[in-house]
This record gives structure tokens, C-alpha cells and sequence, in this order.
């Protein structure tokens, strides 16, 4: 096999082997990030669905199913128009990343400040026994499995607006809900999300922390829970719940999950422990000694 690879790869110009492989990668890569968009979501659903019909359609074709063949006929003509209606909102979705200025500069500066103003409003949440839940959607589109999408917001990322929405007011009606973080904005506040199908749960957790199960259940969202009983910090994701020892590590496991590793808990401790540490002694000059 791979002599024939060789001769194959002899017998063609090098530019054009180069191209080839390019063509090739840029398939795979946009073939692959559209999975990753439609995984965990109703969207991956409806494209096995169509996958069906198409392996229906190549069934008739084969045994000759004149009158199947002719109504899938028929439907498959219209397949590009079918595709565009069905995952309009994943489409949609997909080309606003993909214009924005993250996808150009990797938004590492960017998503480092959204994880340092999150971490920095669950502390203060925590401090004041103020219960929340922070949703941050990656792939899979959140708003498919809520129960009540909230209100819309669009703004930037911020401790004092976190803290804000969830002000155990009376007259703050977002603050039951959950935030939902999309493309490093606060896309939706007031959000709920729902229960966790599995029966068997540990009784200590809240509504928060079960609504937490539930979205991570069901996508590969990363969601921060805040009890408001222990003031206790905890993330959630793949539908299980890892509590955490303090701001410091919900940092370091914000950054790890989301693809952005932050080494800011490890500097400080650095330039602590340097500015600790006492300097030499300077040796003795020469005047000194004499």
C-alpha cells in the first residue's frame, strides 16, 4: 500500500501534491468544526434523519422502488433549500464566530478578562452568600434546552453587572435565572434551565446546582454554580459537579476547559514568594574591610 502511495505521489508535480493535501485539510477541518456545532444538539438529530433519506433514496435507486424513488426524487432536488431552513439558527450561528474578531486573533486577551471578571463576581457572590449560576456555551446551542430563554442582553462581560443580575431582590426578576455567556458577551440573563434526568442526586444540591446538572447533561456548555447556603463555589460539566477550593482554581479550570490557559494563580504565587524571599548580603568592599 504504501509503495502504491509513492508511485502515485511520484508520477505528480510537488505543487500539486501540496495542493492537494491543502484541499484536503480544509475539507476535514470545516467538516469537523460543523460536527462539533451540531453535536449535543437537535440540529445533529435532524442531519441523521436526512441521512437516512438519502440512504432510502440509494436503496430504491438499487432495487428499483419506482414509486419511492420518485418522491425522494423529488425531495432530495430541494435538499440545499431543506438544509438552509433546518439549521438556520446553527448557519447563523457558525458565521457570527466565525466574522468575529476572535476567530482572527484567537481572543485569548479577551477570553482571559471574561474568566478573571467571572472568577472575581462568583468571589464576591460567594462572600456575600449570594447564589448564581454562569452558563459559558461552546458548541452546542444552549437555548434548544431551556426551559425559559430570559431576557436578551448582548453586553460585555462584567464582575459588577454579574453581580448585579443576581441581587436577591424582589424587585430583580433574573436573578432565579441563570446567565448565559455566548462568544465571550452576556448573551441572556434570567435564563432556566432544566433538571437533570439522572434520579439519583446528592440531596445538599440546590435548584442552581441541579439546573447546572441538567444543561451539562445536555450540552458541553460549562456552567458555574454559587450556593447561596455555604457561599461554596462549584463547576459542572458532563452532567457531573466539581466543587472547587477557591477563586484560584475555578481560574485554572475555567482556563483549561475553555481552551485558554491562564497561568495568573501560579505568577502570583511566583512574585509572592520572590518579594518574600530576603536578598543576599551584599559582599563587604574593600574600604569596609580595611
Amino acid at each position: 500500500m504504501l509503495d502504491g502511495l509513492l508511485r502515485l505521489f511520484a508520477a505528480r508535480p510537488f505543487l500539486q501534491v501540496v495542493r492537494d493535501f491543502v484541499d484536503i485539510f480544509i475539507v476535514a477541518y470545516v467538516i469537523y468544526r460543523a460536527l462539533l456545532v451540531l453535536r449535543g444538539t437537535r440540529a445533529m438529530q435532524m442531519g441523521i434523519g436526512l441521512g437516512i433519506v438519502f440512504l432510502l433514496y440509494l436503496a430504491a435507486k438499487t432495487f428499483e422502488l419506482v414509486t419511492l424513488l420518485h418522491l425522494l426524487s423529488w425531495l432530495l432536488s430541494s435538499i440545499i433549500l431543506i438544509v438552509v431552513v433546518v439549521f438556520q439558527n446553527d448557519i447563523r450561528r457558525a458565521l457570527i464566530r466565525m466574522g468575529g474578531t476572535a476567530w482572527f486573533t484567537g481572543g485569548r486577551e479577551q477570553q482571559s478578562r471574561v474568566i478573571d471578571e467571572v472568577v472575581a463576581a462568583a468571589t464576591e457572590l460567594a462572600r456575600h452568600r449570594m447564589g448564581a449560576l454562569i452558563a459559558f456555551e461552546q458548541d452546542a446551542n444552549v437555548l434548544e434546552f431551556v426551559k425559559s430563554e430570559g431576557i436578551p442582553l448582548d453586553s460585555v462581560v462584567t464582575r459588577e453587572l454579574l453581580v448585579s443580575l443576581f441581587v436577591p431582590e424582589s424587585v430583580n426578576k433574573l436573578h432565579d435565572g441563570a446567565v448565559l455567556i455566548r462568544d465571550l458577551k452576556i448573551a441572556r440573563a434570567g435564563v432556566f434551565f432544566p433538571m437533570p434526568e439522572t434520579k439519583i442526586l446528592d440531596a445538599a444540591l440546590g435548584s442552581r446546582h441541579r439546573a447546572a446538572l441538567g444543561i451539562t447533561e445536555e450540552t458541553d456548555a460549562v456552567a458555574v454554580a454559587v450556593s447561596e447556603e455555604t457561599g461554596r463555589i462549584s463547576i459542572a460539566l458532563d452532567g457531573r459537579i466539581e466543587p472547587l477550593a477557591g477563586p484560584d482554581m475555578l481560574r485554572a479550570r475555567l482556563s483549561e476547559l475553555l481552551g485558554t490557559h491562564v497561568p495568573r494563580a501560579m505568577s502570583d504565587r511566583l512574585v509572592t514568594l520572590f518579594r518574600a524571599r530576603p536578598r543576599a548580603a551584599a559582599p563587604p568592599s574593600e574600604s569596609t574591610r580595611a
